[in-house]
């Protein structure tokens, strides 16, 4: 049996949210047709469709600890961003890619405090070393408090997917040809601001209400 919040929230859908929007979903049933696609982290505090009041449909949503864009490697191992990413943009052909970061990552604070592993396998380690590149270009912690050094740590993360993104030539040429536009954001757990990097400053930038 599911978990009893589980069948709670089923019901509540049916009551509410499915009669609102059923022609949505009807309309949806044999093809989707986002034209966003968003690269979340699975921290449960930070849904892109509740952060961005989205309806079924709008958004194409893949999440992973710390939302990570590793680079381009072909190869048989499994790779499930890359994935995601192929199908995005070839099969869905989205216009929009965004790299969705925030705080009090817990990834980023296991990579940034060189975490002991939560088991022998450590995937968690050996996936957060796609940031390594991020972690280079924020330095050492230095004289900057701890929560300051992890936010820099977050962002720079983000940047770091952002390049990554590029290494994939199909995602490049699209860009490059103006049919694809990359965006990367971040959001505050605490505050619930977003704030959206400047491609030409690498700043990020609150959105005001």
């Amino acid at each position: 049996m599911l978990p009893e919040r589980l069948i709670a929230g089923y019901r509540a859908f049916l009551d509410e949210r499915l009669p609102r929007e059923r022609a949505r979903f009807e309309a949806q049933a044999e093809r989707q047709t986002p034209e966003i696609m968003v690269v979340g982290c699975c921290d449960s505090r930070v849904s892109p469709e509740v952060i961005f009041d989205a309806s079924p449909g709008e958004l194409f949503v893949v999440r992973n600890v710390a939302n990570l864009v590793p680079p381009y490697t072909p190869s048989t191992a499994h790779h499930g961003v890359s994935a995601a990413l192929e199908f995005a943009i070839l099969a869905l052909k989205v216009k929009h890619i965004v790299v969705l970061g925030h705080a009090h990552c817990g990834g980023v604070r296991a990579y940034a405090d060189d975490a002991a592993p939560l088991s022998p396998g450590d995937f968690i380690g050996k996936w957060m070393s796609i940031m390594a590149p991020a972690a280079a270009s924020v330095g050492p912690q230095g004289s900057r408090g701890h929560a300051e050094y992890l936010g820099e740590m977050e962002r720079a993360s983000v940047a770091n997917s952002l390049e990554n993104l590029l290494t994939f030539p199909r995602v490049r040429s699209l860009v490059e040809a103006g049919e694809l536009a990359l965006h990367g954001a971040y959001f505050g757990v605490a505050t619930g601001q977003l704030s959206v990097r400047d491609p030409a400053t690498g700043e990020f930038r609150q959105i005001s209400d």
